[in-house]
């Protein structure tokens, strides 16, 4: 049977329209390209974690965090890098602090560690996080290590004072990561720290001694396997400048041991106080439940966040929680270690998480890589949040050559379809995120202030790699910087809601994000092509909610919990676009 001319002339424009309109319904994704500025930033670090061509116990293997917080409150963030230690040094007692760089909002950073008085410590560093946990207006320091944790007061002039004793936080063990949240909202933060293993420098185990101590084959270092693990603890702030360990009161001990490396305070449950989620290595995971009396009920398993879907214990290391597909319930992801896969945990509702990691389309990327540092966040401003993670092994002789495992290895950047899938687009995503390293920690911050995401990786026996975000898309934006005042300064378990159109996202405010690391603050929101927000609310621990409509994209706000909303003015010029 043959067509009418007139017929197939329709036909054929029929076809051509469903063509066009597939390809509109699904746009390729705008591919923001990173570019690698350490160099040009004037960021001289150096990490220094044991020998770099050999890790004899593990936690010359483990360390390396960075951290974004604005110390001077100029509207810029800056740059705080953990350093390690060498067992030598670390017996000694006498290792190096961290380095901090000042942002000078013109691309460059300041070296500003001997003028912040930071001082030589008994701790070998691994990590920070920060929080104004005093509410006087300035972000304070705490780091965690192996050996006595330290806490920074920030004096407001640029220095830092080592109140640790004071305050009562100086944890001995191997402390990993640690969280500010304000859990019980008296309007002062508290503190978890988690706490990894049990080590006794004086009977280390020597490669390949125990049934643990062998990689592929070859002799390695002894861990986490077989080494008893340290319990985690939650500080109470009192308010009054120290803090009481709550842990066994609220039902937070860590009874079982397990080695933790990740933690996320967050609203899981949407009833507007904060839960917390702890990632640990090779052992299930926490999820502890607010009651909102003071109390928590861990509920990991029966919530589906403890075990991989099959059932299995992961190797959690860094973690995450956001809501990545816009239905207002808050996701998990969870980075994990070579021969096995990071973990995307689905909210369904009614307090019930799916492993969406095949569905979502992110196992075939893994394999061989080891998953530290990572963030939700949406990189190309569209309004859907993508993935980040930083990669790196923990086996320095898997750089021979004869081994498929790499010792150093680039990090992987997931973007968002829309549609409850991702795409792995580390390979299209510019030269800086090829260069391959034995990454660890990672920062996210706006740090030039044009509006998108930029990170800071911390690397293993190296210098840091520092991630400008170079977009070529027209997407708009908007930044917010809550300032709490019944709530906590920080204005950390603030909930913003967004809403462009038919959209609607939410974002949390928290500092501490990954593994070791702590992030901006500030809430990003990606607009796609919407030049205003049409409801802008803010939801404050202290149960106040305030709305405002009509605000114009492409700026920083600040929101403040009794002035409201206003445009912040930039200390050295307006945002700057690459």
């Amino acid at each position: 049977m043959s067509l009418h001319p007139a017929h197939t002339a329709l036909w054929l424009l029929a076809v051509a329209l469903l063509i066009a309109a597939s390809r509109s319904n699904s746009p390729e994704p705008a591919i923001p390209q990173f570019t690698d500025i350490t160099t040009s930033s004037g960021i001289s670090f150096h990490h220094m974690s044991g020998e770099a061509s050999e890790k004899r116990y593990i936690f010359e293997a483990k360390g390396g965090g960075a951290g974004a917080f604005d110390f001077d409150n100029d509207g810029w963030m800056d740059i705080l890098l953990v350093q390690g230690s060498t067992l030598e040094r670390f017996r000694s007692g006498d290792n190096a602090g961290p380095s901090l760089f000042r942002n000078k909002g013109d691309g460059t950073f300041e070296d500003v560690t001997q003028k912040a008085r930071f001082k030589r410590q008994a701790g070998w560093g691994m990590g920070v996080t920060f929080g104004d946990y005093d509410n006087d207006g300035f972000t304070d320091i705490y780091l965690t290590c192996l050996g006595p944790n330290i806490l920074y007061r920030n004096n407001g002039d640029g220095t830092f004072t080592d109140v640790t004793e004071r305050a009562g936080v100086g944890d001995h063990r191997w402390s990993t990561s640690a969280a500010f949240g304000d859990y019980d909202q008296d309007g002062f933060l508290d503190l978890y720290v988690c706490n990894y293993l049990e080590m006794d420098l004086n009977h280390l185990p020597a490669p390949g001694s125990g049934q643990f101590c062998s990689y592929l084959g070859v002799p390695v270092f002894c861990g986490p396997r077989g080494i008893p693990g340290a319990a985690d603890v939650l500080y109470r702030n009192n308010g009054n400048g120290t803090f009481t360990d709550v842990s066994e009161k609220t039902g937070v001990l860590d009874r079982k041991r397990l080695p933790g490396l990740g933690v996320v305070w967050t609203d899981v449950d949407n009833d507007g106080d904060l839960d917390l989620y702890v990632a640990n290595d090779a052992e299930p995971n926490y999820l502890f439940l607010n009651r909102g009396n003071g109390t928590f009920e861990e509920s990991a398993l029966i919530a589906g966040l403890a075990l991989s879907g099959d059932a299995r214990a992961q190797a959690s290391m860094g973690v995450d929680v956001a809501d990545y597909d816009n239905d207002g319930r808050m996701d998990v992801f969870s980075t994990h270690f070579a021969s096995d896969y990071s973990t995307l945990y689905h909210n369904e509702g009614h307090l019930v998480w799916e492993d969406a990691t095949l569905k979502a389309q992110l196992r075939k990327s893994y394999g061989l890589l080891v998953g530290w540092g990572t963030r939700f966040a949406d990189f190309n401003n569209d309004g859907w949040k993508d993935l980040y993670h930083s990669n790196g092994h923990v086996y320095p002789f898997l750089e021979g050559g004869r081994f498929e495992e790499r010792y150093d290895q680039p990090g992987t950047l997931f973007l968002n379809q829309k549609n409850g899938t991702f795409l792995d687009v580390s390979s299209k995503a510019g030269a800086g995120m090829q260069a391959r390293k034995s990454g660890r920690g990672v920062a996210f911050a706006d740090f030039d202030n044009d509006g998108d995401i930029d990170l800071i990786v911390a690397n293993m026996n190296d210098s840091p790699l520092f991630l400008r975000n170079d977009r070529s898309d027209s997407n708009h934006w908007i930044m917010l910087k809550t300032v709490g005042r019944k709530s906590n300064r920080d204005g950390i378990g603030a909930r913003i809601t967004v809403v462009t159109g038919k959209l609607q996202q939410i974002w949390e405010i928290k500092r501490t994000v990954g593994i070791y690391s702590a992030s901006d603050p500030r809430a990003h929101f990606g607009l796609g092509l919407y030049g205003k927000v049409d409801l802008l609310k803010v939801r404050w621990p202290s149960g106040k909610v305030q709305e405002f409509r009509n605000v114009a994209a492409d700026a920083h706000y600040v929101v403040d919990e009794e002035e409201g909303l206003r445009r912040e003015r930039l200390s050295k010029g307006e945002p700057r676009r690459h």
